[in-house]
Parts: structure tokens; C-alpha cells; sequence
């Protein structure tokens, strides 16, 4: 019988010969583009789309089936209007049938930065990639190839992330490779599927389409989306060929309103027991029914509401990882609040945001804590980890972040972030519990030492010619993370460029 892991690559080597001429292919709007995500979010408010915006990679068909009425634009402010002629710009360079795009990337930093959000960049002192994509009427290639520097939680050279394969079936893609997702509504972080880590060898489906359910129950639940993964966590780990599953669905049952939920489980591994798919359907987890699995179940909550210009956008986010989402629950918290306020003719972002990996041992039990109850895991030593890095939070367990920032895509299509970023990381309370709690574990792979400290970062992204787009970063952080000590400055610039044929 076949080990999991040549399950899975047997089964994603199968899916790499998958081609047939049926419909237009459906690429995604993908994810590490804050620019883009604003324009599309513009649209959403406005309801100019619907207003499903917390599961990425996006379908671009899912954006132009509305962009192509007549009257979609009709009556809107002039910054709705640039964010659709900006997206309509984008999807048809992404789109174009039949068409061979080359590109590629390079980043260099003295300090890459340890908060990574929705558009992050390097995780190394210097990696980069050059790239082949191809759109045919169904399918899409994308193949990337690069290296990058080592550091002490990843030492492999060889990047393929971005790299994969997509084929439509209708109203549905599947999909092989190295896909990048970010599930929720956060921008700075994103409790169980981000930036943070590279992306996992996975195979997927996703569906494309937003028409809801046409049965009389579910119809009220209004446009919704899904998406389902299997991938394997290769690399060095205690436990070889885990395999890591994730569905996420979201929905838009009222106008700017949207919910949803993420399932993360870990499984199989050298030394585990693998019952797939029998353990995704048993999610007891008490002494008399232990999990033999690693499991997480997020809920995405966000709301929109006009006051007069100003477009306020309030979400949510909850991370359990136990059996039960109320009680006994180990629920780690992301709260949030973005305003998109008008200025001559354009829109500032402006975002607050906390998360909090101090896990509550009931879902607002707050006071009542579960120490190192997030990403860990007595069954899976690695936790819910890949090469060293937790799949969401980029400050792994146990710990505490606010940023506040301010985003401006400005004239001449020339992007502008300034970030405040307070962290407090490995933060144990000197790990003692103070009125209720206990401790799960201390395991916070990237300080030995609690450790807290304030980063501002200037960050700047414009187009150089045609084909060139320029990423400029400085910032400097107050403290950083444990054995080091004392303040430190960093540079960080990425030239990418991207070449149509």
C-alpha cells in the first residue's frame, strides 16, 4: 500500500497532465498584493461585487462576471470607478487566452521582518524566482523556480512556491502545486492559513462561481464560495509525510455582511495512525475519545457599513483547537477595524488590528488562559507548523500583536504603507497563571525568551516602465527576538518584473 506522502504526489503528478479545451481558464487573483486586494474590496463595499473577500487566492470570475454589466459603475464615486478600471487592467494581462507570461522576482534585506501580513516579503537575507505562465482555454501553468538564503528554521534552497497547475470543470478548478491561501478577514495577520509559512505541496479544489444555493434552506445563506486542500508537510519533522487538510467556506447572507469558517487538520505521519477520510468526520476530542488527529476550526465574521464617505469595515476572527468552539475551546482572538476615507479623488486605508495567540481556555474566557495552547499539539511535537514557521500568525503561540497602519494607492498607480507594529512575543505572564489557566506549553520556535518591542516600517510599491514593479522598504524595530538584543534597522527592496508575449 502506498505511504501518504506518494499518495499525494502520485495523485498531484496525475493532475499535472490534466488538459482539455472547455471553458475560459479561471486563474486567481492571488494573494501578497495589498494594492489589489484594496481595489477589489472597493467593490465589494460598494456592492458593485458580492462581498465574499475573506478567502484568497480570489477568482478573477468571480470579479468581472459583475465588472461586465452595463450598469454595474452607474452612479459610483470616481475612486470606485479607478478601482475597477485598475482591476479591469490587471485580469485582462492575467486572463489573455493563449498567452505565454515571463516573470520573476528578486529580494534582498540585511533583517527580514518577523510580522508578515497579507503582502509580505522575504523571508530570507535574499531569494528570488523567475517564472513561466501560460492561460490556455481551461488551464492554467504557472511555473516558478528560484532559491533562497538559509536560516536556522528553513535550510532547503530550492523554491518552487507559486509553482502549480489549475484546470476547469464547469463552475469548479482543481488544482496542484504550491498555492499560497490567506483565510480570513485580517490584513496583518490571519490565524490559520497566511504568509507566514511557504506554501505546502497540495492538491485542491475550489469553486469559482458565487450563485447561491438554489434550495429553499440554504438559499438565505446567499452567494457563498469553498475551497478544500490535501497537502503534505515535507521537510524535517518528527513526524514525516503528515498530511495537512483544509476546507474553508464563506458567505454574504446580508449586504456587507459576510461569515465564514476555515478546518485545518493534521494527520498521518510516521508513527501516527492514518484513518483518512474516516478521522475528518470524528471531531470528539475528551478521554474517552482521544483525537488521533491535529485539528482547528476558525470562524471569520466582518462587517461593512457607509457613513457618509467613509467606508468602515469591522471582523473578527477566532481560532479553536479543541472539540468544542464555546467551551474548552483554546480560542486564540484577531480583532479589527479598517476605515477607507477619501482624499483628493483617491481613498486612504486605514486599518487597526490585535491578535492575541494567548489561547482563552473558553472562547472569551479571558483572565482564563490556556498558555501555549496555539499551533502545539502533544500528539504532533512539530504543531501546526511547516519548516519551522506556524501556518497563520507570524508570532507563532503565545503571543500578542497591534498594528495600526495606513495605506494610500496614490496618483500614478504608486502605493504607499506606513506601519506601527507593537509585539509582544512568547508572552507568558512569567508563565506563572494568574487567577485560572494553566500551562500547555512554553514552545515558541522563534525567541528563547519573552520578548517585546515596537517596529515602524515605510514601505513604498510603484511601477518602473511597463514591466517593472519596485518594492522599497524601511523600518526599524525597538528590541529583537531571543538570543539577540538591542535595536535594529533593516532595508528590504524587491524588482520584480512581468512580461507579456
Amino acid at each position: 500500500m502506498l505511504n501518504p506522502g506518494t499518495r499525494i504526489r502520485t495523485l498531484a503528478a496525475a493532475l499535472l497532465i490534466l488538459s482539455s479545451p472547455l471553458l475560459q481558464a479561471a486563474p486567481w487573483a492571488e494573494t501578497g498584493d495589498s494594492a489589489l486586494r484594496s481595489d477589489i474590496e472597493t467593490l465589494a463595499n460598494a456592492g458593485v461585487i458580492n462581498d465574499l473577500t475573506m478567502q484568497w487566492p480570489l477568482p478573477w470570475d468571480r470579479i468581472l462576471s459583475r465588472l461586465s454589466s452595463d450598469t454595474a459603475l452607474a452612479g459610483q464615486p470616481a475612486w470606485v470607478q479607478d478601482a475597477a478600471q485598475r482591476l479591469e487592467v490587471r485580469a485582462k494581462q492575467e486572463l489573455s487566452p493563449d498567452t505565454v507570461n515571463v516573470s520573476g522576482w528578486a529580494d534582498a534585506t540585511n533583517a527580514p521582518d518577523i510580522v508578515r501580513g497579507f503582502d509580505a516579503l522575504g523571508r530570507q537575507n535574499v531569494q528570488g524566482q523567475a517564472g513561466y505562465e501560460w492561460n490556455g482555454d481551461a488551464t492554467t501553468v504557472h511555473l516558478n523556480v528560484g532559491a533562497q538564503s538559509h536560516d536556522r528554521l528553513d535550510n532547503q534552497t530550492l523554491m518552487m512556491d507559486g509553482t502549480y497547475i489549475a484546470h476547469q470543470f464547469g463552475d469548479t478548478s482543481v488544482y496542484a502545486g504550491w498555492l499560497t491561501h490567506w483565510w480570513g478577514p485580517g490584513w496583518i495577520s490571519a490565524l490559520s492559513e497566511s504568509t507566514n509559512a511557504r506554501p505546502i505541496p497540495q492538491i485542491g479544489i475550489s469553486r469559482l462561481g458565487t450563485d447561491p444555493f438554489q434550495t429553499q434552506w440554504l438559499h438565505w445563506l446567499g452567494p457563498w464560495q469553498a475551497e478544500f486542500f490535501v497537502g503534505l508537510l515535507d521537510g524535517p519533522r518528527l513526524a514525516h509525510d503528515t498530511i495537512l487538510n483544509g476546507l474553508s467556506m464563506s458567505f454574504n447572507p446580508l449586504p456587507g455582511f459576510q461569515w465564514g469558517f476555515e478546518r485545518m487538520d493534521e494527520a498521518c505521519g510516521s508513527g501516527h495512525p492514518c484513518d483518512l477520510p474516516q478521522s475528518w468526520f470524528k471531531p470528539q476530542n475528551n478521554p474517552a475519545h482521544p483525537s488521533t488527529t491535529n485539528d482547528e476550526l476558525d470562524l471569520d465574521f466582518k462587517y461593512n457599513h457607509d457613513i457618509g464617505d467613509v467606508t468602515f469595515s469591522a471582523y473578527m476572527q477566532l481560532m479553536n483547537e479543541d472539540s468544542n468552539p464555546f467551551w474548552h475551546s483554546g480560542t486564540s482572538h484577531l480583532f479589527g477595524l479598517t476605515a477607507w476615507a477619501p482624499v483628493g479623488g483617491t481613498r486612504v486605508r486605514f486599518t487597526a488590528e490585535f491578535t492575541d495567540s494567548v489561547a482563552t481556555a473558553n472562547m472569551f474566557s479571558f483572565g482564563d488562559y490556556a498558555y501555549g495552547f496555539a499551533y502545539n499539539d502533544y500528539k504532533y511535537i512539530d504543531g501546526m507548523r511547516y519548516r519551522g514557521l506556524a501556518t497563520g500568525f507570524s508570532l507563532d503561540s503565545n503571543s500578542k500583536l497591534l498594528t495600526l497602519q495606513a495605506a494610500w494607492t496614490a496618483w500614478y498607480d504608486v502605493n504607499w504603507t506606513l506601519s506601527y507594529h507593537h509585539a509582544m512575543v512568547g508572552d507568558m505572564v512569567a508563565v506563572a497563571p494568574v487567577g485560572g489557566g494553566y500551562v500547555y506549553s512554553t514552545i515558541n520556535p522563534l525567541t528563547t525568551a519573552p520578548v517585546s518591542m515596537n517596529i515602524g516600517e515605510a514601505r513604498a510599491s510603484f511601477p518602473l516602465g511597463r514591466s517593472f514593479t519596485v518594492d522599497a522598504s524601511v523600518r526599524y524595530q525597538t528590541d529583537q527576538l531571543r538570543p539577540a538584543h538591542g535595536g535594529e534597522a533593516a532595508v528590504e527592496t524587491r524588482v520584480a518584473y512581468h512580461l507579456q508575449n
